[in-house]
């Protein structure tokens, strides 16, 4: 069985070719690259979460966690609690003016509750950040490996105008060398599309743990108001 030399037949396409396999390399590192990046962020932050949850809930002294914060590992419902409880402190602070009236007690639980989001927010952005280079990469690559199939193959026949014939052995070589840009195209937009997919799954799986844990912390408050009233 003949062996493909991918580098041989790099060096042996035209330069057009040449420069979409190394834009085509440079897709599929920098996505290889954001993947496994994603893939340990996405892993420690579910461990994570699981042990800031099972803290957070087994404690009873929300000023005293707060005062501990930094013994607790970082996750998105930790700054969510953060952000939350820096809120109520400020909060806190007009809480005689509150007393019999049910429109500013109103008003500061809206406020306390658009804190939260905006901090599940900004750990969304964070955590979603260059996920669209992955669907770029995906949609795009595939289209970019074309391109240097066909500039490959007109090439090829410009080759065959040249020589006067139309052999196989003056066709094939030239356009072997084209059809490895499709190959490259295929090879780095597979990856991205999968692994995209799959980010984006977590993430979403995510938010939905930041969002019940923002509504948990808020019924929590609540409940705690009411108990001093």
């Amino acid at each position: 069985m003949h062996n493909i030399n991918i580098l041989t037949m790099f060096f042996s396409a035209g330069p057009v070719v040449q420069f979409v396999m190394l834009l085509l390399l440079f897709f599929s590192v920098t996505s290889w690259v954001i993947i496994f990046q994603k893939l340990l962020s996405f892993r420690k932050i579910k461990l994570a979460s699981e042990t800031f949850l099972e803290n957070f809930w087994g404690s009873k002294n929300l000023a005293q966690f707060y005062r501990d914060r930094a013994e607790q590992p970082q996750c998105p419902e930790m700054t969510i609690f953060t952000s939350g409880y820096n809120e109520l402190q400020k909060i806190g602070r007009i809480k005689q003016q509150e007393k019999g009236n049910g429109t500013l007690a109103e008003t500061s639980k809206n406020i306390l509750q658009r804190t939260l989001e905006n901090a599940g927010s900004r750990e969304s952005d964070q955590l979603g950040s260059h996920l669209s280079f992955l669907a770029t990469t995906g949609s795009s690559t595939p289209f970019i490996g074309l391109f240097g199939t066909v500039w490959g193959i007109m090439d090829s026949f410009q080759e065959i105008g040249l020589r006067g014939s139309a052999s196989l052995a003056v066709v094939a070589p030239g356009i072997s060398e084209a059809l490895l840009a499709t190959a490259a195209g295929l090879a780095a937009a597979i990856p991205a599309v999968i692994f995209y997919n799959y980010f984006c799954s977590q993430l979403t799986s995510t938010e939905e743990d930041m969002d019940l844990f923002s509504a948990e912390f808020l019924n929590l408050v609540e409940r705690d108001s009411l108990s001093r009233s």
